[in-house]
């Protein structure tokens, strides 16, 4: 028996590769499948089943593409309702994978019709639990992601049936493997770990402790964000289809001279900006968003962008698949070329270009102290809460293409976030928006905090003007 964790740290996302006597399994993969498929001919394997614990909402899965490439069989749990061939499973049906078993147990809650896929080894021991969403290390799957069809207390009380009846009678030795760790948003405070066990999340999850299924609805649904509007599209796009990858990859693969470049931005595409920030602030293509590649890229730009409108890309000469690439995973299906040779390019034929003003602290501590400029903080409202800097307002970059108006694009603005990406992503946006006089904060609050300026533990009262 051979388990392999595939991690994705830029979508905080987990597949995995199962595999036993020469027949393999893959759970939730990613959009551009040729991983698993290179993985199973190097060890000599067939893909037999592509398990789906979900309709995802944060990422769109490669079960379709894969599924066609190696004809294996694409599992769903009850309830699921595919715009594609599937096998819809029953509770407690069991595939044969050599000489494993991988037994489905129905969970529904943080949606209706969630599974997890419990691994019996060669012995019929319980070996491991892949939880897809149901179950994090420390936290355990959002409950609102079917606002108008069922909600989040609804689906709340059905997730506390699903881990007391299924997930907490398995043994406590049996490994878990969920499909995110910290950082997704598919949960309000997932653990950095991507593995565990059973009797520790028994013990240190707070969902999994003694309480009545009131406490846990009470519990589960408090504090949690507003879903990014994209997860309801990627719903869209697991449950009824999608382009093909190879489609998406040959038609956003297309090198655009600066002229085609142009004619592209005259019909409204985005220009998305994927070079690290210190490169990009110091000169951009007019009304470009900043997403470097070095940070959560594709979320935040499916986050702050419609994934359904036009975009092309400006990236690091070399760069240009990985940028697309990762657009793909996250639902941008509508990407028209990338600018040939970069920003040089664009220099080179003598166009006007945009930069962006970044002050470091020693500046930033006079500004603060000294005149009455507004100091946006882009980040979380957790984040804030914990500890911020007493005259910033609360500006999360989660809802900057909602909130935006709500600014004067005639004010000076100082942004910061933590240590600068994020910052970056709010300053590019605002500027792409007409607001010129905002300015980015080298360092973020990492900096901030060691500067002789009064930092705060409790909510901010300050309000916009």
């Amino acid at each position: 028996m051979f388990i392999q964790q595939l991690y994705t740290n830029c979508l905080a996302q987990a597949a995995y590769y199962i595999e036993s006597d020469g027949e393999a399994a893959i759970i939730d993969p990613l959009r551009d499948y040729h991983e698993y498929i290179e993985l199973a001919q190097s060890r000599k394997a067939t893909i037999k089943y592509i398990f789906e614990t979900h309709f995802h909402a944060d990422f769109v899965s490669g079960h379709i593409d894969l599924g066609k490439k190696t004809a294996a069989t694409i599992v769903f749990g009850p309830t699921a309702q595919p715009g594609y061939k599937s096998h819809i499973a029953i509770d407690d049906e069991e595939f044969s994978v050599g000489k494993i078993k991988i037994k489905l147990l129905h969970t529904p809650g943080h949606t209706p019709e969630s599974s997890c896929y419990l691994l019996k080894d060669e012995n019929g021991k319980d070996h491991a639990l892949f939880t897809g969403d149901t179950l994090f290390v420390g936290d355990v799957g959002r409950p609102d992601l079917l606002d108008g069809l069922m909600s989040k207390e609804t689906l709340a009380g059905m997730l506390y049936d699903s881990l007391h009846n299924k997930i907490m009678k398995l043994a406590d030795d049996v490994i878990v493997y969920p499909a995110h760790g910290a950082g997704s948003a598919c949960g309000k405070n997932i653990g950095k770990e991507t593995f565990s066990t059973i009797g520790e999340q028994k013990h240190r999850n707070y969902a999994l402790q003694q309480m009545s299924k009131e406490q846990f609805i009470v519990k589960v649904t408090d504090g949690i964000l507003p879903a990014p509007a994209y997860f309801f599209k990627d719903v869209a796009l697991n449950k009824l289809g999608y382009l093909p990858i190879d489609e998406l990859m040959e038609k956003g693969m297309k090198a655009l001279s600066v002229n085609e470049f142009e004619e592209a931005l005259k019909k409204d595409a985005t220009i998305i900006d994927t070079r690290i920030c210190d490169v990009f602030e110091n000169g951009f293509i007019s009304k470009s968003i900043n997403f470097g590649l070095n940070g959560q890229y594709a979320i935040w730009a499916a986050t702050i962008l419609d994934i359904s409108k036009p975009v092309i890309i400006v990236s690091e000469i070399g760069k240009e698949k990985e940028s697309i690439e990762r657009l793909a995973r996250v639902g941008f299906d509508n990407i028209l070329g990338f600018l040939d040779g970069g920003f040089e390019a664009w220099r080179n034929a003598n166009k006007r270009f945009d930069m962006v003003i970044s002050i470091d602290d020693e500046e930033f501590e006079l500004d603060a102290k000294h005149t009455e400029t507004t100091i946006l903080d882009v980040r979380k409202c957790s984040e804030f809460n914990d500890e911020h800097l007493s005259k910033a307002v609360n500006f999360p970059l989660d809802n900057l293409k909602n909130d935006f108006s709500k600014l004067d694009p005639e004010k000076e603005y100082l942004v910061h976030c933590a240590g600068g990406y994020r910052s970056m992503i709010a300053t590019s946006f605002l500027r792409s928006k007409g607001f010129l006089r905002v300015k980015n904060v080298w360092g973020g609050f990492d900096k901030i905090k060691t500067l002789k300026l009064p930092i705060t533990k409790a909510k901010s009262a300050v309000e916009l003007n």
